[in-house]
């Protein structure tokens, strides 16, 4: 299957999926490309599902070759039992590169983990694991304008909610794309699964802007 086909295939089950599809609190929005030492990435992020609508804004820096981590935060609305509520969710995250494509196989690897918490009145959710990515490399000339990636994580999370108490282990897939179309703007968009998760939805979609400077 060639590059173009792929691309076309993974953007035609995003839009078919999306209307249906919500989002999870945090996603992947990046691809496995690290940025470049002292490089810098801002990102905002609008995420829904049947009972989450939340904001989320990130920061991506390097300091090292190959290694990148990034911070998040935002507000979510959640449709809880016992009544709406808004939450406000921080994280932070790791990703080091451990494979770079070439032009006979421009896949792009990385591994990294991350830690996160969402906390509100009579709700407070801790959550923390390892993960995967992998994506298309960008072509060297700058001229790639859509760069298919999807994560992988296993997620630990211990959730103490109104009357749910439970420690859960899940599996987060997220399957999205960056368009590279405008200098500097990459839109960027993502399909939520949530496997094996007891809490929360199970599909989300998520879509925002990354920004880097």
């Amino acid at each position: 299957m060639n590059h173009r086909l792929a691309t076309v295939l993974l953007a035609g089950a995003l839009v078919v999926i999306a209307p249906s599809a919500n989002a999870q609190v945090s996603g992947q929005y990046v691809g496995a490309e690290t940025l470049p030492v002292n490089g810098h990435l801002f990102g905002g992020y609008l995420n829904g599902s049947d009972s989450v609508v939340g904001l989320t804004a990130g920061l991506r820096l390097s300091f090292y070759p190959n290694v990148d981590f990034g911070f998040q935060g935002g507000l979510d609305r959640i449709n809880y039992v016992g009544g709406n509520r808004t939450t406000v969710h921080l994280g932070a995250d790791l990703k080091i590169a451990t494979r770079h494509g070439a032009p006979g196989s421009p896949i792009d690897l990385a591994f990294g983990g991350a830690i996160g918490v969402e906390t509100g009145d009579n709700y407070s959710v801790l959550s923390v694991g390892p993960s995967a990515v992998i994506s298309l490399s960008p072509r060297a000339d700058g001229s790639s304008k859509v760069i298919p990636f999807a994560g992988f994580q296993l997620l630990f999370s211990n959730v103490d909610a109104g009357n749910t108490h439970l420690s859960d282990l899940s599996v987060p897939v997220r399957i999205g794309a960056e368009l590279r179309a405008i200098p500097d703007v990459r839109l960027t968009a993502e399909l939520q699964l949530r496997l094996s998760d007891d809490f929360n939805d199970n599909v989300g979609f998520s879509a925002g802007v990354n920004l880097p400077f």
